[in-house]
C-alpha cells in the first residue's frame, strides 16, 4: 500500500463513487485511494476542509481563449491560469485562433508551445485548427499532441482563421475521421444572418438569428452522420437546435454539444442597451430559451459547461460608444464558471453530482483526459478544489485575475467561494492564509 505524504478530507467529498465524508490519500502528485473520513496516516500532512464546504475534482475548462505571441494585448497564459486556478479549475484547454500565428500548422503549435512552457499554473492542453487548405497539416498536429480541432462556419473576427464552407469539411472530416479526432465546431451559417443599422444590444441579437444555429447543427449532424466523424457543437445558445440534437445522438450520431455560464444565467430581456461587455457569440438569447437550455443539461442533450473565456481589450475601449456591431465581444468568465453555475443550478434543484459532471468529468472524457482528470478517484492526478456552497459574494471586475476585467457579471451576488485549489496535490490557490503559488507548476498535456 502506498503511504501518503498528502491527506485532504472533508465531510462533504465528490468522489467517482459516493458523496459523503472521506479523506483523500494523496503520493506523488497522485491520489493513490479514496478511504473513510478517520481513515488517517500518522506523520502525514492533514489539509482539513471545514464542514460546511464541498470537496471536488478541480474543474476542467475546455473552452478557453489566450493569446500567444503577436496579441500582446489580449489574455496570456499567466493571467489566464491565475485566473483559473482562483475559479478553481485544475485543467483547461486553449482555443486555436487568438495567436499569431494561429494553431493551424505544425510549426504555429510548437510556437505556442514554446510561449505557454514555464507560463501556466494550471495544467494546459491545445486545441488545433482546421481551416480551407490545411488538411495536410492535421495528422502532424494531433501526433504532436493537440486534443482535436476547432472550425468556424461563419468569419471567426481573426483574420488569421478564416471559417471553412461544406466543401472544406467534406476535405477534411474523412482525415479526421481516419485519426479518430474530435472537430469541435462555432456553429452559426452565415445565410441566415441577417444586416441591421441597429447598434444596441437588440439590434446584434436579431442579426444572429437561432436560425444560424440550427441550420449550422443541421449541417454538422448531417456531415458527422456521413463520414463518422465526432463532432461537438460549442457554446450552444439556440435551445431550438436541442431536438435537432437529441434525435441525431439517439440515432446513434456522434454529436455532443456544450453550454455556457452566460447563456444559463444572463438573459436578453436584462442586458442593458449599449452594454458591449454582454457581446458574445452566438448571442445570448432569451429566458424561455435559457430555461430550454437548462432542460437540455437535465435530459442529457448538453454533456458540460465550459466558460468560452475570451476577454478582449476592444470591448472594453468600445464600451463608452455601446457599439454592439463594432464591438469585438466575448465573456471573461473563467474565473467565475464554479459560482455563475452553482447558483443557477441549486435555484433549480440539481445536485453536486449532476455539478461535478458538468463541470468536470465529461469535459475530461470529451478530451480523453478521463483517467486523469476530472474525477477524485485512485489512479487521477491530485487536483482538487475546496470550496463554500453558502457562502455569498459581490463580483467586483478589479479584483478578477482577467487580464482585461470587464465582465457582465459586475455587482452580481453569487454563491459559491473557491476557498483552495490544489494541482497534482500542490496548493495553487488559497483565498485565506497562503495565496499564491509562487511560480507555474501547471504541466503541457500533450
Amino acid at each position: 500500500m502506498s503511504i501518503p505524504d498528502l491527506i485532504i478530507r472533508g465531510r462533504t467529498v465528490v468522489s467517482a463513487d459516493a458523496i459523503g465524508p472521506a479523506s483523500i490519500h494523496i503520493r506523488n502528485e497522485k491520489i493513490v485511494a479514496v478511504r473513510g473520513f478517520d481513515e488517517l496516516v500518522n506523520n502525514c500532512e492533514i489539509v482539513e476542509a471545514s464542514d460546511d464546504s464541498i470537496v471536488m475534482p478541480g474543474l476542467v475548462d475546455t473552452h478557453v481563449h489566450i493569446n500567444s505571441p503577436g496579441r500582446s494585448e489580449w489574455e496570456g497564459f499567466p493571467s489566464a491560469t491565475r485566473a483559473a486556478a482562483a475559479g478553481g479549475v485544475t485543467t483547461l484547454v486553449d482555443m486555436p485562433l487568438n495567436s499569431i500565428p494561429a494553431t493551424t500548422t505544425l510549426a504555429a503549435f510548437q510556437t505556442k508551445l514554446e510561449d505557454a512552457r514555464d507560463n501556466c499554473f494550471v495544467d494546459v492542453g491545445f486545441w488545433g485548427g482546421v481551416v480551407p487548405g490545411n488538411t495536410a497539416e492535421l495528422a502532424p498536429m494531433y501526433a504532436a499532441g493537440v486534443v482535436g480541432f476547432k472550425c468556424f462556419l461563419v468569419p471567426s473576427g481573426v483574420d488569421e482563421f478564416p471559417h471553412v464552407t461544406e466543401e472544406d469539411l467534406r476535405e477534411a472530416m474523412p482525415e479526421l475521421s481516419r485519426l479518430g479526432a474530435m472537430l469541435i465546431v462555432h456553429a452559426e451559417l452565415p445565410g441566415p444572418m441577417r444586416a441591421t443599422d441597429k447598434t444596441d444590444y437588440h439590434g446584434f441579437l436579431s442579426s444572429r438569428p437561432r436560425s444560424a444555429e440550427d441550420e449550422a447543427v443541421e449541417l454538422m449532424i448531417r456531415l458527422s452522420r456521413e463520414f463518422g466523424t465526432r463532432v461537438h457543437i460549442v457554446h450552444l445558445s439556440s435551445a431550438d437546435a436541442l431536438p435537432l440534437l437529441r434525435a441525431a445522438q439517439n440515432e446513434g450520431v456522434k454529436i455532443s454539444a456544450e453550454t455556457c455560464p452566460h447563456y444559463l444565467h444572463l438573459a436578453a430581456e436584462t442586458i442593458p442597451a449599449g452594454a458591449t461587455e454582454f457581446k458574445c457569440c452566438p448571442p445570448i438569447r432569451e429566458n424561455e430559451n435559457r430555461e430550454r437550455l437548462w432542460q437540455g443539461l437535465a435530459e442529457g442533450t448538453i454533456e458540460m459547461i465550459v466558460s468560452d473565456h475570451s476577454p478582449c481589450p476592444a470591448s472594453m475601449k468600445l464600451r463608452e460608444t455601446g457599439n454592439f456591431m463594432a464591438a469585438w465581444g466575448g465573456i471573461a468568465s473563467l474565473q467565475l464558471r464554479l459560482p455563475v453555475v452553482w447558483t443557477e443550478a441549486r435555484r433549480r434543484g440539481f445536485s453536486l453530482r449532476e455539478l461535478t459532471n458538468w463541470l468536470c468529468a465529461n469535459p475530461a472524457r470529451q478530451v480523453s483526459l478521463a483517467s486523469r482528470k476530472g474525477a477524485i478517484a485512485t489512479g487521477c492526478d491530485a487536483d482538487v478544489v475546496i470550496w463554500n456552497p453558502d457562502r455569498e459574494f459581490v463580483v467586483e471586475g478589479a479584483r478578477l485575475e482577467h487580464r482585461h476585467k470587464l465582465t457582465p457579471y459586475e455587482s452580481e451576488r453569487l454563491s459559491g467561494v473557491v476557498e483552495k485549489t490544489f494541482l497534482r496535490g500542490r496548493k495553487i490557490y488559497d483565498d485565506g492564509p497562503g495565496g499564491w503559488a509562487n511560480t507555474p507548476m501547471g504541466h503541457l498535456l500533450l
